[in-house]
């Protein structure tokens, strides 16, 4: 790993820009920045094979970081910033860090290009895998699972960006709107952008306000983002702030067709996808836009199936640093929990996730199904059906006369009688998880819930 960030860091001469807020940081200036943060990292007692959990706000100094404790050997554990401490203590927990790296105050809202990094010693364990980048499963059906990248995995990841059609280029501004500490803005975004020399620009906060500010401001030429951003964009249209941007994709979930019609309504040009796991990285692109369920055709280098119904792809080593689910990855394959088909042509078209297809008094039902009929309300926003037995649906909308009746009767109109949810809650916005993926997990879906009627919004049915 850190032959590959050493030679990432070069790719560019001194003055070529790589990152920009208000200020610009050149190649020049974050070599600098990286060999001064890596030697306070050696100084405390951090080198080849330690764990190191960095919990950083996005800002130039989480991406100098993270590049940094790779250019000495460690293994970065990725947790999202904005996790309590409670659940810090967790994944803390699932991991053993031996080292932890943080702000030294506290957290600042939105982007911010510097903080002060204190780097600290706690009682974890020196790596016990070659995985080099440690991430987490959403949380969003349950407890998250330790999840593990090796180097020969980013390398190859980045490789397949640098292959596919369409990517931003050499000189090329990316609005990167997705967390650098996720899967995609860390290595699609930061990785790819070093090996491409693609210059990476940051709103200050995901509001439409600052996101077309930001296009304006830097004249961006690409836009990556989860569906939820591009749904704002959509919301508040503003046509000359994206006027020089030749591409877009989406990444994270899968985008609504609703908000990627909207959104090419609003800005004259498709959103793209891209379609990928955290224990794979980006398995599958269409830059040039798509009709959802197609996610586009696999990636250079990418072997994928798909057997019993399921997306399965090839992976040379287990995605788990320890034993952690080993029925997901077998053989060779791993099962990304994904049902799916290959179009003639080659496209893959996603179907649903596995556990998205339940049995209702003998009856098969695709909560997918249930959830664009409930999306295609004109007043609705986001929408969720989980269950199996019974099936609750819980949404999202900016409509304060909106009822759960209302929604009852247009799903009368659309679904059999067997698919109709037994339940429909209807809040403001519904909870998300750090990555900003929607929660799928009753529990959690039903208390932010209550949490809402009790504040005000009385929208059950």
């Amino acid at each position: 790993m850190r032959e590959f960030i050493t030679d990432l860091l070069h790719r560019n001469g001194d003055e070529v820009p790589v990152f920009s807020h208000r200020n610009t940081v050149t190649h020049g200036l974050l070599r600098a920045d990286v060999t001064a943060h890596a030697l306070r990292f050696a100084a405390v007692g951090i080198g080849d094979g330690s764990t190191v959990a960095v919990q950083v706000p996005p800002s130039f100094s989480q991406l100098e970081a993270v590049l940094a404790l790779w250019s000495l050997g460690a293994q970065v554990i990725s947790i999202d910033h904005r996790l309590r401490p409670a659940e810090a203590h967790v994944l803390h927990e699932l991991t053993r860090p031996e080292f932890l790296v943080h702000p030294g105050g506290t957290a600042a809202q939105g982007f911010q290009e510097r903080y002060g990094l204190v780097a600290e010693r706690v009682d974890g364990l020196p790596a016990s895998s070659p995985h080099r980048l440690v991430q987490f499963s959403s949380g969003s059906t349950g407890r998250p699972k330790v999840i593990g990248r090796s180097t020969s995995s980013l390398v190859d990841e980045v490789a397949r960006f640098e292959a596919s059609a369409g990517m931003a280029r050499r000189g090329e501004r990316l609005l990167l709107l997705n967390s650098p500490a996720h899967s995609f803005g860390l290595i699609g975004g930061l990785l790819h952008s070093l090996a491409a020399g693609v210059h990476l620009v940051f709103a200050a906060s995901p509001t439409a306000e600052d996101m077309l500010s930001c296009a304006r401001t830097h004249e961006v030429d690409f836009v990556t983002g989860l569906p939820f951003h591009f749904d704002l964009l959509a919301s508040s249209p503003d046509r000359d702030a994206l006027r020089t941007v030749r591409g877009a994709f989406a990444g994270g979930e899968m985008m609504p067709q609703d908000v990627a019609d909207r959104f090419l309504a609003a800005y004259g040009f498709p959103v793209g996808e891209c379609f990928g796991t955290t224990e794979t990285g980006a398995l599958t692109i269409a830059v040039s836009g798509t009709v959802r369920p197609s996610v586009g055709k696999p990636m250079p280098g990418i072997t994928a199936r798909v057997r019993n119904g399921l997306v399965e792809v090839a992976l040379p080593e287990t995605p788990y640093p320890s034993s952690d689910d080993p029925a997901r990855f077998s053989g060779g394959w791993f099962r990304t929990g994904d049902r799916g088909e290959f179009t003639p042509d080659g496209e893959l078209r996603l179907l649903g996730r596995a556990d998205s297809l339940v049995v209702v008094r003998g009856n098969k039902v695709d909560l997918t199904e249930v959830e664009q009929v409930l999306r295609g309300h004109p007043q609705v926003t986001e929408a969720v059906a989980v269950g199996s037995a019974e099936i609750r649906a819980y949404v999202g909308t900016l409509s304060d006369t909106l009822t759960a009746q209302a929604l009852s009767e247009w799903c009368t109109e659309r679904l059999a009688e067997f698919k109709l949810p037994q339940h429909i809650h209807v809040m403001d916005t519904l909870p998300r998880t750090p990555s900003g993926k929607i929660i799928r997990n009753m529990e959690p879906l039903h208390a932010s819930y209550l949490q809402a009627h009790l504040a005000g919004r009385n929208g059950e049915e």
